[in-house]
């Protein structure tokens, strides 16, 4: 007879072989997780973006090292708040923390310019409240222990002078400010010089983490502000440029390896809007890509065609060729859309053609409008734009009109892509980018889009060609998390067991 301390030593030894087994074939399967959930949570206004705010300086101060936060690399995810409705928000933004202490900082989301920059003190001209009912902020470098302003000397400002992005004259001395002045489509500017600090941000791993991560990033210090920003009715902080540029956020931060050389946006088209930003690749079925046109200031496509109701409109193909003064650009700092001279009225006359006789036309401050009492799918046709490499995009009614009314039981739409009068530049903005995934692929140099439900969760790629999966979501630790949680619970087990039989 095997003596009993023997036999419970095998037993113990079979034991841990096939719960050792199970457990390792469970990590090393094909069911382990690659994908975690982080629920949208769209900002509201009032009180619940003061609960948001206490939020997140609650995992700020818990999520601390050694006074130290970790910078880690993976997908950069930022809150999106604002719609694309102009007669309520008309426009997107999102909330930055910047210096130390750290301060919040609401900031317009811009595809259509390059710097992020904010609202300094003193500042003339900068609004000091908003309609949008958040609390309006300045940034001072003086009061910040880890900022410093960039000088003329600084090789940043030396790479912004190439491009336009920055002012220093021959007279001015090395140690002088770098200054920037920027100036918007619709006649507003700013004006202020460049500094340095501290962004901090919520970094989502590979390992389903989410980390409190900073880096030191430059950004503009805007002490002088005309035009529409000074208007307190949609006022923000700043704006938040996401082109091209070596001072771009998105190039500092993959300079830096904290995040990929991508960025992707769904913005919700309804009227309470939000939606997801991330600086990653949102990876979901169905998403078509076309080549960005090379060596252009802007996010520029090469548009060949646009079609009505299946109907190629007789545009001549030059109309659309990117040049100086030609081009069609994807900007979400536009909040409508606009296209060019030559083919505005081929596009509106072709939509007047297609539209029932239940709808009727007429002309409002110059814009095409219709009455109808069906609904906009019912009535009025689908538009294509077909891009270089056969990239198509199709627009439903609501992508190019605006309902600005009722008569009775009738709705009022308009067409609310404009004009651009004597130009040839057509600039596609939130009217046509909401509802949709945008990638911004700048690493393979390609912009891709999906329609989409950007209400719910989304994929997301680490680095673009990266089959490594994120979910934009809430965080689901239902995988991988929860096999190392069964792991520990064996060990726990057979340590159990062990002291029982040893002191048996």
């Amino acid at each position: 007879m095997t003596p009993p301390r023997a036999v419970s030593a095998a037993f113990l030894a079979f034991l841990i072989v096939i719960l050792f087994s199970d457990t390792a074939a469970e990590i090393a399967g094909e069911d382990f997780p690659t994908t975690l959930r982080l629920e949208r949570a769209i900002p509201r206004r009032g009180v619940e973006i003061e609960h948001l705010k206490a939020r997140d300086l609650a995992r700020d101060l818990s999520r601390r090292k050694n006074g130290r936060r970790l910078s880690v690399a993976g997908v950069v995810d930022f809150p999106v708040d604002g719609s694309a409705n102009p007669f309520t928000v008309g426009l997107y933004f999102t909330r930055v923390k910047l210096g130390n202490p750290a301060k919040e900082f609401y900031v317009q989301i811009d595809t259509g310019s390059d710097i992020l920059w904010v609202a300094c003190s003193p500042c003339a001209g900068c609004p000091t409240s908003s309609g949008l009912n958040i609390r309006m902020e300045f940034f001072d470098p003086e009061k910040s222990s880890t900022a410093s302003k960039i000088t003329c000397g600084d090789d940043r400002c030396t790479s912004a002078l190439q491009t336009g992005e920055s002012i220093c004259t021959t007279s001015e001395s090395s140690s002088s400010l770098c200054d920037y002045t920027f100036q918007y489509g619709d006649g507003s500017g700013t004006s202020g010089y460049y500094v340095s600090d501290m962004l901090y941000f919520d970094t989502i791993t590979g390992d389903e983490q989410a980390v409190n991560s900073s880096a030191t990033i430059v950004f503009g210090c805007s002490n002088t502000q005309s035009g529409d920003l000074t208007k307190a009715d949609r006022a923000v902080d700043g704006i938040f440029g996401f082109g091209q540029h070596d001072l771009s956020v998105v190039s500092q931060l993959s300079s830096l390896g904290v995040s990929p050389k991508v960025f992707s946006h769904c913005l919700k088209g309804s009227d309470n809007g939000g939606g997801i930003l991330v600086l990653g690749e949102i990876a979901e079925p169905g998403i078509v890509y076309t080549p960005l046109v090379p060596s252009q200031p802007h996010y520029n496509l090469n548009l060949e065609s646009i079609a009505v109701n299946g109907q190629t409109l007789a545009i001549d193909s030059s109309v659309f060729a990117t040049s100086t003064t030609q081009g069609t650009i994807i900007d979400s700092g536009t909040t409508l859309a606009y296209l060019a001279d030559q083919a505005y009225d081929p596009f509106v006359n072709a939509i007047v053609s297609s539209v029932p006789k239940s709808a009727s036309p007429f002309v409002s401050k110059g814009n095409q409008c219709f009455v109808t009492s069906d609904s906009a799918d019912s009535v009025f046709p689908s538009v294509t734009l077909t891009f270089m490499g056969g990239a198509v995009m199709l627009l439903k009614p609501e992508g190019y009109l605006l309902q600005q009314g009722n008569v009775d039981n009738a709705i009022i739409w308009c067409i609310g892509w404009q004009k651009n009068q004597g130009q040839g530049i057509s600039i596609l903005g939130d009217l046509v980018l909401k509802d949709k995934i945008f990638v911004y692929d700048l690493a393979n140099q390609r912009i891709g889009w999906s329609d989409y439900d950007c209400s719910s969760s989304v994929n997301v790629t680490m680095s673009s060609g990266k089959n490594e999966y994120l979910n934009a979501g809430q965080l689901d630790v239902s995988g991988s998390s929860h096999t190392a949680s069964r792991f520990i619970f064996v060990l726990v087990h057979i340590v159990y067991i062990l002291t029982f039989l040893l002191h048996r």
